[in-house]
């Protein structure tokens, strides 16, 4: 990225290549974590753009990101989705890792709904589930906003205490009981990464009150408040956490886990997005 324009124009100049590609006005943007990629192939009359043909998006090294957007319909909901993400750990400073969700909100996303593999620490969480993130722990020592403020993307100081919609939140459930599966919460802890945590970790950070444990979607978030876009957050737990399952971590796992649940993330992603657009109509 360069340093001789403002984030602003940076973000500017990307939106203007998306739009000269496609003509699509998203409402609702949507993040895929490792292992849910797949879920980008419902997406109707798709336009998938490389991040690597998009003017200063960072571009994704990690196996199982494809590294596109895919602007398109799901349900007759105009969406862009995010196949894959950027990370911190990848060598990447916090505006980098963010700067996609910048995009998404100058492109016109309203809802931005951000998933991600994660390591399960709460007693009783199962490797395959879903969970909501009803809250988060910053524990990679960045916040993305730090720094001169652009009072064009959001104001200096900004409300985080419902970083994730209770209203999306209830909605989801809704939607999973619909589906005949109940969906928990959970409180998500973001670490740096790209090592997997040590035991003595897990269980400092089980007493801190975090139910997951992952290398993503914080800073995300973040700056998706920053920015004022209503964000909904779906965990899926790859894998329970070092010190409680007895082989050892893996990114293979992390991926094998995401495409077993791949067909239940779908079904509840493509009723949900017609669900929050027509909630978000009516209200």
């Amino acid at each position: 990225m360069s340093k001789d324009i403002s984030l602003f124009e940076q973000a500017t100049a990307a939106v203007a290549h998306i739009r000269a590609r496609s003509s699509m006005k998203p409402a609702i943007g949507i993040i895929l974590g490792s292992g849910l990629g797949a879920f980008a192939d419902q997406i109707a009359d798709a336009v998938a753009i490389p991040f690597a043909e998009i003017p200063n998006f960072p571009k994704s090294t990690v196996p199982g990101h494809s590294g596109r957007l895919v602007m398109g319909t799901l349900e007759g909901v105009p969406v862009a989705v995010m196949q894959g993400r950027v990370h911190a750990y990848e060598g990447y400073p916090p505006e980098e890792v963010t700067f996609p969700v910048r995009v998404l909100g100058l492109l016109g996303v309203k809802t931005l709904l951000v998933t991600n593999a994660a390591g399960g620490i709460r007693p009783g969480l199962k490797q395959g589930e879903l969970v909501l993130i009803s809250d988060h722990i910053n524990f990679t020592g960045f916040n993305p906003v730090v720094g001169e403020n652009d009072e064009r993307f959001g104001p200096r100081f900004f409300d985080m205490s419902e970083a994730y919609s209770k209203r999306l939140r209830m909605l989801t459930q809704r939607t999973a009981k619909d589906q005949n599966y109940e969906i928990s919460e959970g409180v998500y802890l973001c670490v740096l990464g790209p090592s997997f945590e040590t035991p003595a970790e897990i269980r400092a950070f089980h007493a801190l009150g975090a139910d997951l444990v992952g290398m993503s979607t914080v800073q995300e978030v973040i700056v998706a408040r920053h920015m004022g876009l209503e964000v909904l957050g779906i965990s899926c737990v790859t894998n329970l956490a070092a010190g409680i399952q007895a082989e050892p971590l893996s990114h293979e796992e992390v991926m094998e886990t995401g495409r077993r649940v791949a067909d239940r993330f779908t079904q509840l992603l493509a009723a949900l997005v017609p669900a929050i657009d027509k909630e978000t109509i009516c209200a």
